[in-house]
């Protein structure tokens, strides 16, 4: 059997399915593409959509005893000869597996193994398939991993992947995947939660190795955005279905299916200020036979459109900065000592935080923004003193906090509260939700009864937008949304006055982190919160903040109105961070 030469994979009519309690679960439901040599192939949709799964069936990696492929094809043409891989006996399918086809996956963290060396599993994969000697297969990775552009190839391949940034790490699996030279190549999310900079610098390598090799690319994410930047054909999936696919240039420019205008319109723009974020429901709703409708809407009601009144905003941060500051932040340090040697003898000091002074006021939200490693979360921590200062003064309510003794410190703690970057780690598994936001006003007695708290915890779930019956639920249950508004609603059960939220939305998908903003900004309308906004991401920033520092190496390098700084910056390294921002 054979098929043109430029289609070097087909999958057709692929259907996964999981046997789940409500019963079968589709989780890919006929979806059929075409990936011709030597082109990258984009794949988007939310969590759930059904990308990684479709992956992981091409690669025929489900190993769930629930799941199974239950229909359809994946043809591989190699020297003119179509092999349909899901008919293959698992020896033959090993031989395809990584040298053919090679996998990327999401979380570089947990697909390297921690108790082996960088260079010996990238070794481990040549020697396997290509039968070098161990001498040849170090030579080959060292290569590699100068090829994937990272620093100290010699000293990485000794190193174990917890020595290395998230961005390492990645270059050592893209290494890894490239190693045997395979046809195609399936990257799954590579560049989830990475700094914008260093998800520019795997973009670009991608596609410098694509065109060097004329190897074939599925790139999986959320994100259409970096889609955009990346690939020449784009399939858009929906809970398990593709529900629009073709050229990358005529899906951005005239995106015919509603889920595909929400997803376009989710993210923050750069070009203009917003009130509100669009949402997927503002294109599409979904009937009880599971039937998509578009929603007919006039171009003056699109959310994407509303603009902020500039003369009523220019008044209200007039009146906010009239005020006293809420907290004054006076050459605040953290610094770490560096350890090395046999008996982990100090060798030097790591400044975290080097000496930082700002002022925040009542009802504004100061962004900070930075990439990883510039301090950004330490500082939050160290504010609400969850991460000891070498040195500095935080002045809250005519208070010295970094002074306070706990027994002085506690109460206060509800009137500062803090929104952690990972929901699932921050909140208890083997608790109840509703317990879980419950425990915080227990310790420091609000309300009368359990009976008033527990009626406290149905409107909070309410007000950011869960049911009520959540609360019996626990967390493993949730979405990675959810969870986020859990931690938003845990945080609000104090009535606090300020919060911190670290990079509370940079894993989410773009719709769902819509629905988190949005809400975030409604919050504090509502309540005249006031908060620190912590991110890597410069368009979401930008859109939350009325007032924008810029971090690195544990300095501020640049403060300023939002709209100016991103139009004319004034360091390199915030017009670095602004350059790396995708767009369409």
């Amino acid at each position: 059997m054979k098929i043109s030469e430029q289609v070097l994979l087909q999958v057709k009519s692929l259907t996964t399915v999981f046997n789940t309690a409500e019963g079968q679960f589709r989780a890919v439901d006929q979806v059929s593409f075409d990936l011709r040599k030597g082109t990258i192939l984009g794949i988007v949709g939310e969590s759930g959509s059904g990308k990684s799964v479709a992956a992981l069936s091409i690669m025929q990696l489900i190993q769930s005893s629930s799941g199974k492929i239950t229909e359809g094809e994946v043809l591989f043409t190699k020297n003119e000869t179509v092999t349909d891989l899901l008919k293959l006996p698992n020896r033959e399918k090993r031989n395809y597996r990584g040298k053919d086809i090679a996998m990327i996956f999401q979380e570089p963290m947990t697909s390297l193994n921690p108790v082996l060396s960088c260079g010996y599993q990238v070794a481990e994969a040549l020697i396997l398939h290509l039968n070098l000697s161990k001498k040849e297969a170090k030579e080959r990775t060292i290569d590699l991993f100068k090829k994937v552009q990272l620093p100290r190839p010699d000293d990485i391949y000794n190193s174990y992947p917890h020595q290395l940034s998230g961005g390492q790490k990645q270059r050592v699996l893209i290494a890894m995947a490239i190693s045997c030279s395979p046809a195609v190549l399936i990257a799954d999310e590579p560049t989830t939660a990475l700094d914008v900079t260093v998800q520019a610098a795997i973009l670009d390598l991608l596609k410098e190795l694509q065109y060097e090799t004329g190897m074939s690319i599925i790139f999986i994410t959320h994100d259409l955005a970096v889609v955009s930047k990346l690939a020449q054909h784009v399939l858009v999936m929906y809970k398990g279905k593709a529900v629009e696919q073709g050229k990358a240039k005529d899906i951005f420019s005239n995106p015919q299916h509603a889920y595909t205008k929400g997803l376009l319109a989710c993210r923050p723009s750069l070009n203009r200020q917003q009130v509100k974020l669009p949402v997927i429901s503002d294109f599409m709703e979904v009937d009880d036979a599971g039937v998509i409708k578009e929603k007919k809407r006039d171009a003056k009601d699109s959310l994407s459109h509303i603009s902020v009144n500039v003369e009523k905003e220019e008044s209200r941060l007039t009146s906010i900065y009239a005020d006293k500051p809420l907290l004054c932040i006076q050459e605040l340090a953290v610094h770490f000592p560096l350890k090395g040697g046999f008996f982990g003898k100090e060798k030097g000091i790591f400044k975290a935080v080097d000496g930082v002074s700002f002022n925040i006021y009542k009802g504004e939200t100061l962004g900070l923004v930075g990439e990883s490693g510039c301090g950004k979360t330490t500082l939050g921590r160290a504010i609400l003193k969850l991460t000891e200062s070498t040195s500095g003064v935080v002045i809250y309510k005519e208070q010295d906090l970094l002074k306070m003794p706990a027994s002085q410190l506690r109460p206060l703690r509800k009137d500062l509260q803090m929104i952690f970057q990972d929901p699932y780690a921050s909140l208890n598994p083997r608790m109840m939700i509703g317990d879980a936001i419950i425990e915080p006003m227990k310790v420091h007695r609000l309300y009368n009864s359990d009976k008033e708290r527990k009626e406290r915890v149905f409107w909070l779930l309410e007000k950011v937008n869960l049911l009520p019956s959540h609360f019996y639920r626990f967390p493993h249950e949730f979405s990675g949304g959810q969870r986020q508004r859990i931690g938003i609603a845990r945080a609000l059960s104090m009535n606090p006055e300020f919060i911190i939220c670290d990079e509370s939305v940079s894993a989410l998908d773009v719709s769902v982190q819509a629905q988190v903003l949005n809400l975030l900004n409604d919050l504090k309308r509502e309540f005249n919160f006031t908060y620190i906004f912590i991110s890597h991401d410069l368009a979401v920033v930008k859109f939350m903040s009325d007032r924008l520092m810029v971090m690195q190496d544990g300095k501020i390098i640049e403060e300023g109105n939002p709209e100016e700084i991103y139009r004319s910056p004034k360091s390199v390294y915030t017009k670095k961070l602004i350059d790396a921002i995708p767009g369409f």
